[in-house]
This record gives C-alpha cells, structure tokens and sequence, in this order.
C-alpha cells in the first residue's frame, strides 16, 4: 500500500478512536465510530480478493446498522430526556437499545455472526486491527454505560457469547476464525462482569488485548493461517512454538498463567453476588473454548510434519524481538495480581 494512504488510514483510526474515547456529547461519539469504520475497510480490500471484498462488505453493513441503532437510540434519549450527555444516564429503552448496538459493533452473540466471516477474509494485520484496536471505542461507550445497562439483559448476552465462541470454534481448522470465536466467548465473560465490577471488563479486556496481540504477532511470524500449517513450525522454531503453546493456554484461561487471572476474579467476584449457578454454567462452557486451544496446541507441538531422516532441518535464529515483551506479560502476570487490583 502507498505510504501516504497507509499513514492517512492510521491516522483516521486513531482519530476516529480517540474522538470516541474523549466525547461527551453522542453525536460526537457516533462520528467517532463512524471514522473508525470507514477507515479500517480500505485496508481490508487492499488484497484484491472476492473473500477481502465479500469481508469488506458484510463488516461495512453490520457496522452501518449498529451505528444507525445507537444514532436511533440516541435522538430517542434526547427526545424523552432532552439531553445529548453520554455521563447522563439514558432512559431504560434508550439503554437497552445503546447495549444492542454495542454489543453488534463488538461481535458480542448473537451479533457475532459477521466476526469470523470477517477476520477469515482478511490478513493477519488486518484481523489484529479488527480484533484489539476497533474493540477500544465501543467498549469505551459501554463502560461509560455500564450502570445503566439491564443486568438481565448482559448476563443473557454473556452466557451466549461465551457458549457460541466455545461451541462455534471446535469444528475449526483456520487460525483466524478460531480468534474469532475466542473473541466471541472473552467478550461473554467482559459483558457479565460489566454491571457488577466495570473494573474487571477493564481488566479482563486490557488482557485479553495482550493476549490476543501476542498470538497474531506470533502467526504473522510464522506465516500460518491454518492447523495444517502450525504442524511444520516446530522444527523451525521450536522456542517461539513452544512459548505461543503456552500462550494459547493462557488465552484459554489455564493456570499459573496470565489468562487465568481475570477467569479467577470475575467467578469470585460472581459467588459474592450469590449468583453461584451462573458461574457454574459459565465456568463449564471454557471446556469448551479449552478443546480448540487444546486442538491448536497440539498441531504446534506434538505434531511433526513427514519428513525424510536425511531431509535438511531449516532452524531460524532470527531474534523475534518485538514478541519478547508481549510474550512475557501474556505468560507471567499472575503474581502480579495483588499489584494489579491495588491499581484497579
């Protein structure tokens, strides 16, 4: 892509995302995500593909329409309170609607349904833009809602997400719709908690970030986009699999392992609420997301390639540089967790 375009392009998403994040009024904050969205679709069709431009339009119409719900939502807010102030708190229709919208530009179930479809007909850079950057501002407006949302309603939406992006990514073989679905259930466990303690959808979303980054930067590497592919990397670079194997397990929630910290807080902070059977069914369906991790782990490193005795090993001892910090904080975080919650 032309340098110029390239820096217009990120320069609009940071705009448009910072724009989101710094508003007070509504109409500024749908422009926000407006630019974002607008934005990030010539960098996907860059690739002139039928899957890129089939990917470009389907995200293009599900983010139209949820930007058409929130601007929907709050002219109806303004019209029945007469204020455009997003520290206000919405009417309860007007909330519910905000929720929905939200929930669709994020990929939460069951608006999830472009997400994998999306991330599969793009490229890695693309998906790890699709996956961390364009989830800040939207997630901005629902922390921002967070005491007005119905509890009901995120619960339902959680316990969903956090079933389909288990249960959507088992039957999987391409890398990037498994992230999907992984986004789909981490974001089950962010809407749960969302009502109950913002601070830990902040938490859990800062680390899922992290951890999410550190497994494209990792793909990217490599140059995989299916299972397949990952059963021919170990004898090239065994450290760097046998590090993404743990990172896999630790987006999987697995301890002693950084994604298990925010899993351990959110149930613990759910059995305050008495609401102990909820964990229980939510706890159980990360079986579920446990089995592609687990599927995943396996083709990285206990599968090897058939390969002639005599055949050359090719072993690469280019340094990864730029995956040692995200690496180590996707893996060792959790003693930090008392340090963590005092800054919380």
């Amino acid at each position: 892509m032309n340098p110029y375009a390239l820096s217009m392009i990120v320069s609009s998403l940071a705009l448009g995302t910072i724009l989101t994040l710094s508003s007070y009024h509504w109409i500024l904050a749908w422009i926000g995500l407006e630019i974002n969205t607008l934005a990030i679709i010539p960098m996907m069709t860059k690739t002139p593909h039928p899957r890129a431009i089939e990917a470009a339009t389907k995200y293009f119409l599900t983010q139209a329409a949820a930007s058409a719900l929130i601007l929907f939502s709050s002219i109806l807010n303004a019209f029945i309170l007469g204020e455009w102030s997003i520290n206000t708190p919405p009417h309860p229709a007007s909330a519910i609607l905000l929720s929905i919208a939200i929930a669709m530009k994020l990929g939460v179930a069951p608006f999830h349904f472009w997400l994998p479809e999306v991330l599969q007909g793009s490229t890695l850079q693309t998906g790890l833009i699709l996956s961390t950057w364009q989830k800040l501002a939207p997630m901005a407006l629902l922390l921002q809602l967070s005491q007005s949302v119905n509890l009901n309603l995120m619960l339902v939406l959680g316990l969903l997400s956090a079933f389909i992006g288990g249960w959507g990514g088992i039957n999987q073989t391409q890398i990037r719709k498994v992230l999907a679905f992984s986004s789909v259930a981490h974001l089950g466990w962010m809407v749960t908690i969302l009502k109950i303690s913002p601070q830990l959808t902040i938490l859990n979303f800062i680390l899922y970030i992290l951890m999410t980054s550190t497994l494209f930067l990792t793909f990217m590497n490599l140059n995989t986009k299916n299972m397949y592919e990952l059963s021919t990397t170990w004898s090239k670079t065994p450290t760097l699999i046998a590090l993404s194997m743990l990172s896999l397990l630790s987006l999987s929630g697995l301890p002693p392992l950084t994604g298990f910290l925010p899993k351990w807080l959110i149930a613990q902070e759910m059995i305050k609420q008495n609401m102990i059977m909820f964990t229980l069914i939510i706890l159980m369906t990360t079986l579920l997301s446990l089995f592609f991790y687990l599927r995943l782990t396996y083709s990285m490193s206990l599968t090897l390639a058939p390969n002639l005795s005599s055949s050359p090993s090719l072993w690469s001892f280019s340094p990864k540089t730029t995956l040692a910090t995200p690496m180590i904080l996707s893996l060792l975080l959790l003693p930090m967790t008392p340090t963590i919650l005092t800054i919380m």
